[in-house]
């Protein structure tokens, strides 16, 4: 599971849950998969996520020695930056681990790189 992926999910659809987000990350193992970079394409992702989730995760994973702890004011335009995050959101596969509901604790468990979101149905809205 990437470190984009994670930024968009939540557990919202739990019985009782407000908000459910951000779902905390626990890591087993993680993966670096290169890419290529494509410095539009992350400039474009800017507006659609939340960085303070997406530094919280990479705390989480051990890999946020190299990110600022809040978006910086030039980040469309920071290379730097932009290279930074591209590899945080796209290079980084979490393959074994938990994601965490904030309000439930529920625990979800990511094995080969993919996250379980499957509900009991007495846990389904």
């Amino acid at each position: 599971m990437k470190l984009l992926t994670h930024n968009m999910l939540t557990s919202k659809c739990i019985k009782g849950v407000q908000e459910g987000y951000p779902l905390r990350l626990k890591v087993e193992n993680v993966e670096v998969k290169e890419s290529d970079y494509n410095q539009e394409f992350i400039v474009r992702l800017l507006p659609k996520i939340r960085y303070d989730a997406i530094y919280s995760a990479a705390k989480d994973a051990g890999i946020a020695e190299d990110l600022p702890d809040s978006l910086p004011e030039d980040a469309a335009t920071s290379e730097e930056f932009l290279r930074k995050l591209h590899h945080v959101l796209l290079e980084i596969e979490i393959m074994a681990g938990e994601l965490v509901c904030p309000e439930t604790g529920r625990i979800f468990p990511i094995q080969n790189g993919i996250p379980n979101m499957l509900l009991t149905a007495e846990e389904s809205i």
